[in-house]
C-alpha cells in the first residue's frame, strides 16, 4: 500500500497545511528509501521531485541476498525484522538477541558463525520464532514470494524529477540505487530530470558529517557529505519546490573512488571503449588480450575451512559494512583463491559503468558452487602511509577492494529455477558485479580474485545440490575441485550488463 498511501498522504497535506504553494518533495534512506520508490509511478500531481537513497530495489539482490546467496553476516538483523510487537518505548528485539548470544561467543564472527553449523541449526535452535527467518528458509528461491515485493518493474508513469542516491561502499543497498535509477531512465523516455549521485559513501552516511570520509582503512577526502547537502540535494528540492535558479545537475554526479573526485556525466553507464580482462599463465591478467582457451586454473572449496571476508578478527554486528575497501592480501595467500594481476600500469586506466563476469567452470566431485569475483587496486610497494591512515595499517602493497560480487552457481539459467552442475561438465556462469566508478592510477596494479566461499559475508554452499540449502544437514557439506578455464573473462564497458533473466510478474 506504499504508493497509495503516499498519493493519499499529499492529497491531505497540499489541503490542510496552512501557505503551501502546492508542490510536494520527498525523500528518505534505506527503508524509507524504498518507500519514496514506492510512490514514483502514478504519483499525485503535487509530487514535483523525490530522491530515494539507498533504497532496497529487491529483497532478493538488496541486503539479506546476493545473487542468490544469502548473506549470513546479516544474522544480527533477523530479530528487528521478524516479530511484531503492540507499540513499545522498550527495544522488543533485545530477547530475541539473546537467543543469538546464547549460541557461543560472538567477538569472532568467522568462529561464531562456523560454530553454529548449517542454516537449519538457525531453524531449529536459534530463531524457531522468528517469522522473516521462516520466510527467507521456505523461499530459497525467486518465487513469487520474492518477486511481489520487488518495486523495480512498477517503475512506470515517472513523470516528475527523480535523484536517486547512493554510496559506492553500499554494503547493504548498492542494487537498490542502480537499478531503481537505471529502470526509471529505461521505462520513462519522456522524463529528463532524473539523475543518480554515488559518492564515496557507506549506507546512508551522507547524512552525516564526519569531517574525514573514512570506509574502513581508506581516506576518500574531507566534508564529502557537506558538499552533497550544499551543491547537490539543496539546489534540487529548491528548484524543482521554489523554483530558484535550476542546478543544473548531471544525468548523472559520480565520485571516482580511486582519483578521490567528482565526476559529472551526460549518461550513465558513460560511453567508454570495453575493457577486458582475460587470465594468462603465472597469475598473469591480461588487458584487451586474449587468454589462452586450453588453460586452466583449479582449486579445492573447503566448506568447512571457507575464505574469510574480512582481514581482521571481528565481532558479530548488525550488518557489514567495512569489508568492501578491505585489504585482500590475506585471501591472495590462500590455496582455495585464484589470483591474477596487471603488471604495474604505466598510464592511468579508468573502469567505469558495469562489469560483468564470464566464468566458464567445470566441477568434480560437487555438483552446486559460489562464485566470488574481486576487482582489486593493488597499491604500490613503496605507497607511503597517509594522514588518516590507522596506525595498524601499512598501505604499500595493499589490495583493496573496489567492487566484488557473489553468484550461487544453482541460479546460473534462472533465478527461479536452480539446477545442479553436471560433475566435469564445462558450463557457462555469467553475472554483472554492480558498476563502479574507479581510476587504478599510474604505478599500482589491476588484480582479479575468484573463489567459492566468502564467510561468513554468505553463507556456505554445501556444494552438494539440494533443493533448499537451508535445510542442508551437515553429511551434505562436500569439498570438490572448482576449475576455472582461460576462456573466462571479466569486462568493463558502455551498457556492458547482463540483462538478467528474472520471472516475470503474474498479474
Amino acid at each position: 500500500d506504499e504508493s497509495s498511501d503516499t498519493y493519499d498522504t499529499v492529497e491531505w497535506l497540499i489541503n490542510n497545511i496552512p501557505n503551501n504553494n502546492g508542490k510536494v518533495g520527498q525523500w528518505g534512506i534505506s527503508y524509507p528509501g524504498f518507500y519514496t520508490a514506492a510512490a514514483l509511478p502514478d504519483a499525485h500531481p503535487a509530487l514535483v521531485a523525490s530522491s530515494p537513497q539507498a533504497p532496497i530495489g529487491d529483497f532478493f539482490f538488496d541486503d539479506f541476498h546476493h545473487m542468490g546467496a544469502t548473506l549470513q553476516s546479516y544474522i544480527f538483523a533477523y530479530p528487528v525484522f521478524g516479530h511484531q510487537s503492540e507499540p513499545t518505548t522498550e527495544s522488543w528485539y533485545n530477547d530475541k538477541w539473546d537467543q543469538l548470544r546464547a549460541a557461543g561467543s560472538m567477538d569472532d564472527s568467522y568462529a561464531f558463525n562456523l560454530g553454529i553449523g548449517p542454516l537449519k541449526n538457525i531453524t531449529d535452535n536459534i530463531y524457531p520464532d522468528n517469522f522473516f527467518w521462516k520466510d527467507v528458509a521456505s523461499h530459497p528461491n525467486y518465487d513469487e514470494f520474492w518477486q511481489k515485493r520487488s518495486i523495480i518493474p512498477h517503475l512506470n508513469n515517472v513523470d516528475h524529477a527523480v535523484m536517486t542516491v547512493g554510496g559506492w561502499f553500499d554494503a547493504e543497498d548498492l542494487y537498490g540505487p542502480l537499478n531503481i535509477y537505471k529502470n526509471v531512465e529505461r521505462n520513462n523516455p519522456k522524463n529528463k530530470n532524473n539523475t543518480i549521485v554515488m559518492g564515496p559513501w557507506s549506507h546512508g552516511n551522507w547524512a552525516r558529517e564526519p569531517g574525514h570520509q573514512m570506509v574502513n582503512h581508506i581516506h576518500f577526502g574531507d566534508s564529502l557529505s557537506t558538499f552533497y547537502h550544499r551543491e547537490i540535494e539543496t539546489p534540487f528540492f529548491e528548484h524543482h519546490l521554489k523554483g530558484e535558479k535550476n542546478p543544473v545537475l548531471p544525468e548523472a554526479y559520480m565520485f571516482d573512488t580511486g582519483l578521490k573526485q567528482w565526476e559529472k556525466f551526460m549518461q550513465w553507464p558513460p560511453q567508454q571503449d570495453e575493457i577486458v580482462f582475460s587470465f594468462g599463465k603465472n597469475g598473469e591478467l591480461l588487458i584487451n588480450k586474449k587468454g589462452d582457451k586450453k588453460a586452466t586454473f583449479s582449486y579445492m572449496s573447503d566448506p568447512s575451512k571457507p575464505v574469510p571476508f574480512r582481514s581482521e578478527i571481528t565481532p558479530v554486528t548488525f550488518t557489514p559494512r567495512a569489508y568492501m575497501t578491505d585489504d585482500q592480501r590475506h585471501a591472495s595467500r590462500r590455496p582455495d583463491v585464484l589470483t591474477f594481476q596487471t603488471d604495474i600500469l604505466t598510464d592511468d586506466m579508468t573502469l567505469a559503468g558495469e562489469i560483468q563476469a564470464n566464468l566458464e567452470v567445470i566441477l568434480k566431485g560437487i555438483t552446486d558452487a559460489d562464485f566470488i569475483v574481486k576487482v582489486i587496486d593493488v597499491y604500490p610497494e613503496d605507497m607511503k602511509n597517509e594522514e588518516h591512515t590507522p596506525e595498524h595499517v601499512t598501505l604499500a602493497g595493499y589490495q583493496q577492494l573496489v567492487r566484488a560480487e557473489t553468484f550461487r552457481g544453482r541460479f546460473r539459467n534462472d533465478f527461479s529455477k536452480p539446477e545442479p552442475f553436471k560433475d566435469g561438465k564445462k558450463t557457462s556462469v555469467n553475472f554483472p558485479l554492480q558498476d563502479v566508478l574507479h581510476t587504478f592510477k599510474k604505478g599500482h596494479r589491476v588484480m582479479i580474485q575468484i573463489h567459492s566461499t566468502w564467510f561468513p559475508y554468505i553463507d556456505r554452499n554445501p556444494q552438494k545440490y539440494v533443493d533448499n540449502i537451508f535445510e542442508a544437514t551437515e553429511s551434505d557439506f562436500t569439498t570438490g575441485q572448482v576449475t576455472i578455464t582461460g576462456a573466462s573473462s571479466v569486462s568493463v564497458g558502455d551498457n556492458n550488463g547482463i540483462e538478467m533473466q528474472l520471472p516475470k510478474l503474474k498479474q
